[in-house]
């Protein structure tokens, strides 16, 4: 690890091309701070998010506008009920050389990219839908007796129509848990939608910078995961988890009655480098509770099931998951005579 002035320059220099990177998305996209925020986070820290909204709220084009000030390859398949696995990983294809001779080649799929928008995800089967789970997870791929690694950095970015349910597969639990962040896309507030309409009915066209490389990404990377994250944080970080768990003895009453399953492990790593990434983008060498707070509601969203009387009660996991962030306490310092 680099000295401590070092590391502390690199946070600052890094804050300020977290801010440059900003500038440039909204040069495109108006609003949406939070979202951006939270996919930068999960960038950061090699994470994949899950963008959900409805049609219309430019969630493709904040992705391949990402894809572009960041300067990385990208891809984008739109995921239909025909889709095959071997669309998304590539196929071994017969081919004859000059001699005659006969050799299968393996021919790459759109999933070998840095940055991959999978976008209405839940329109495809689950045999479709698995083809990424090995990717997401190992960052590498498996067809027939080959196994190929995937360029780094990777990440999986897809997106989701929470209305429409005709002809859709929800994806499995499994799937969802590979998932950094669930972010939700909301409607923009009035100001921004005239912002919106006002832009768009103009011929300008806008130009985005490059900000940073792939190799940059990757070194980032490896230097935001060097934050440190101390004992109270991970003590908080795991309390927090164990909470959303209904036969967890720490469980709250409300969630004994509410929850049908909450979060595993996975959900508490998640929830540290989150914190990670908002401390680095703020500049900070340690993160704080704040900054679990802060990154706990997408971490957790989609790792807590409510039941039937949640529904009932108007209550979804969001509302559980505000509400256990009051309730369960900081750590405290032992104090010793």
């Amino acid at each position: 690890m680099t000295d401590q002035r070092d590391f502390d320059e690199l946070l600052e220099k890094f804050r300020r091309h977290r801010e440059v990177m900003k500038e440039e998305l909204h040069k495109v996209i108006i609003g949406q701070d939070a979202v951006i925020d939270q996919m930068l986070a999960a960038i950061f820290t090699g994470g994949h998010c899950l963008l959900v909204g409805v049609p219309g709220l430019a969630k493709t084009l904040i992705v391949s506008t990402i894809a572009q000030i960041l300067d990385v390859r990208f891809k984008r398949i739109q995921f239909t009920p025909d889709l095959m696995p071997s669309d998304i990983t590539g196929t071994n294809v017969l081919d004859e050389t000059d001699t005659g001779r006969r050799e299968f080649r393996f021919v790459h799929g759109p999933i070998f990219t840095n940055v991959l928008l999978a976008d209405e995800i839940n329109r495809t089967p689950p045999k479709t839908q698995a083809a990424l789970l090995q990717a997401m997870q190992e960052r590498e791929v498996t067809v027939g007796q080959e196994t190929y690694q995937l360029p780094d950095p990777f990440f999986v970015i897809a997106t989701q129509n929470p209305i429409e349910q005709e002809g859709t597969y929800p994806l499995p639990e499994a799937q969802l848990d590979r998932f950094m962040f669930n972010v939700r896309v909301d409607y923009p507030d009035l100001a921004e939608e005239e912002q919106i309409l006002s832009a768009t009915s103009s011929v300008n066209e806008v130009d985005t910078r490059k900000i940073l490389s792939a190799k940059s990404i990757v070194y980032l990377q490896q230097q935001i995961n060097q934050i440190e994250a101390g004992p109270l944080t991970i003590n908080y970080a795991a309390r927090l988890v164990r909470a959303t768990r209904p036969a967890d003895e720490s469980a709250p009453e409300f969630v004994r009655q509410l929850v049908d399953w909450g979060a595993g492990p996975r959900a508490g790593q998640f929830l540290l480098a989150g914190g990670k990434a908002v401390a680095a983008m703020a500049g900070r060498p340690s993160v704080s509770l704040n900054d679990i707070r802060q990154v706990a509601v997408p971490v957790l969203r989609h790792r807590v099931s409510t039941n039937f009387q949640a529904q009932a009660e108007g209550m979804t996991s969001d509302d559980v998951i505000v509400r256990l962030i009051k309730e369960v306490p900081e750590p405290t310092v032992s104090k010793y005579d």
